[in-house]
């Protein structure tokens, strides 16, 4: 992940530049930035997005792509200018169908000046055409944008849209999605959601993909590419389809071993998590050269070097997790990570406990043993890490050490009860850590701020008597490794790039 505070003092600056009407002395600029205190400058105030709609075409010989994407949004300010987070060039953009003056500002900012100021709670359309090289911008140092010997893909975190459509880019403001996009005939372009249709014109095959449940920015993906793609159903009715490079070489066979299991864990998972939130399923996994997976909505991306060593159900466990815990159900700001990888993680050692590989418990006592009181891992807060911290293996581990531990303190009852209540309550929305630890209390009916507090706050290692009490090892040298552990261990650098 790209873990950063970006303070890119020109942005606010360049916003002040934007002339305000003496006739609209109350309007003001949208903020360049949400607010995550975590990135201060993703997303943007002003408005709130309801649907993307893409209509792109790309040339994977010049790695050129070209857009109009049409958002429609509402105002929430009296607005004279708005952000969109985006670094391609723009040729033109209107607002609810008039020409609106734009400027980039910053190194991720376009900056939106309608002819005529906005008054909340306005309905908008905008409408921004563009231009470029993806893979030829930067943005703070690095590219989400990753080129492949047949084409490309967007997929990372906790950024990636800037290189491919306009937004406002945080987890905070989904919405729906239309990706069409034009390639080469003899290629592919897969998305998120279902495919609506196909139609081939001129040298050129138009694939038409829709989102139409709300997805955060984040998990929108974009595969182009030779795929061999598969279709099925699973026992629960849920529509899976996968794709694969066609230049996977020895890793494809483990590739398709792992992945071809969707069906079969959707629907395992579904027994702990309540129904599949989504219409559709599956994964995809191109030629890149990265080494991590991403739980991008519906349509999980895998990198072939998760499958390096062999078949991995382990991470496709993880990543399809992500679909209740972080994709149906969103945090509200980044610090509130655990809930995704913490649960996703303890997925995992669900899964090891349905494969007779170690329960959830022995992988909680491992993980409690094998690091020391004076171990970093300790100094990590879960429930708050930090944005230099937010991936860090203790989120995952210690993350699941929190699960755990609540399961042990409320019982399983009232656990499960919870596992699966949890992506009802919020389904399509956004929750924080708080959030959760209210709902919990509310289920169990017991006061858990104090285990909560030790589990995901304390930047030291518990205590023997709290460990005990949430039925953890106090040994530190005696819990024998789970024969799982090698196989969880090998998806820890699932999400670090």
């Amino acid at each position: 992940m790209h873990r950063r505070i970006i303070a890119p003092g020109a942005l606010a600056a360049a916003s002040l530049l934007l002339a305000i009407p003496a006739s609209a002395a109350s309007y003001s600029p949208g903020a360049p930035g949400i607010g995550d205190p975590y990135y201060p400058y993703y997303g943007n105030g002003g408005y709130d997005v309801s649907h993307y709609d893409l209509r792109l075409k790309y040339q994977p010989t010049t790695d050129e792509l070209r857009g109009t994407a049409t958002i429609l949004a509402r105002t929430t300010q009296d607005l004279s200018s708005f952000d969109l987070d985006f670094l391609l060039d723009v040729s033109e953009v209107r607002v609810n169908g008039i020409r609106a003056a734009f400027a980039h500002s910053g190194q991720h900012e376009l900056v939106v000046t309608p002819r005529t100021p906005l008054a909340k709670g306005t309905p908008l359309s905008v409408v921004v055409r563009y231009h470029g090289v993806p893979s030829a911008k930067t943005a703070y140092g690095f590219t989400t944008w990753h080129r492949t010997p047949d084409g490309a893909v967007a997929a990372d975190e906790p950024e990636a849209a800037w290189w491919w459509f306009p937004s406002n880019d945080h987890p905070s403001d989904k919405a729906t999605y239309d990706v069409s996009v034009a390639v080469p005939d003899g290629m592919q372009a897969i998305s998120n959601g279902t495919l609506q249709s196909t139609s081939s014109r001129l040298g050129w095959t138009r694939y038409n993909w829709r989102q139409n449940k709300p997805q955060a920015t984040y998990l929108a993906t974009l595969a182009l590419g030779r795929f061999d793609i598969t279709t099925s159903t699973s026992e629960g009715g849920v529509p899976v389809v996968n794709a694969y490079s066609k230049n996977l070489g020895d890793n494809d066979g483990a590739a398709r071993a792992s992945v071809e299991r969707t069906g079969e864990i959707v629907d395992w998972l579904s027994g702990y998590f309540g129904p599949y939130p989504f219409g559709s399923a599956g994964g995809y996994v191109p030629d890149t050269t990265t080494g991590y997976a991403l739980e991008t909505q519906t349509r999980v991306y895998y990198s072939p070097k998760q499958f390096a060593n062999g078949s991995n159900t382990s991470v496709v466990v993880h990543e399809l997790a992500h679909q209740w815990y972080g994709d149906d159900v969103s945090l509200k700001g980044w610090k509130d990570i655990w809930l995704n990888e913490g649960f996703a993680r303890y997925a995992q050692w669900l899964w090891s406990e349905h494969e007779g590989e170690g329960t959830t418990q022995e992988l909680a006592d491992y993980v409690y043993a094998s690091h020391p009181a004076d171990d970093a891992f300790w100094t990590v807060k879960p429930g708050d890490p930090g944005p230099d911290n937010q991936f860090d293996i203790a989120v995952y581990d210690r993350g699941a050490l929190a699960i755990q531990a609540l399961r042990n303190e409320i019982g399983d009852k009232a656990f499960f009860t919870i596992l699966k209540g949890w992506p009802e309550k919020h389904a399509y929305g956004n929750a924080s850590v708080a959030d959760f630890r209210r709902y919990a209390e509310q289920v169990s009916g017991k006061p858990l701020s104090a285990l909560f507090d030790t589990w995901l706050f304390h930047t030291s290692k518990p205590a023997a008597p709290a460990a005990r009490t949430a039925s953890l090892a106090a040994a530190s040298t005696t819990v024998a490794q789970p024969k799982s552990w090698r196989t969880i261990e090998a998806t820890n650098d699932v999400h670090g790039h």
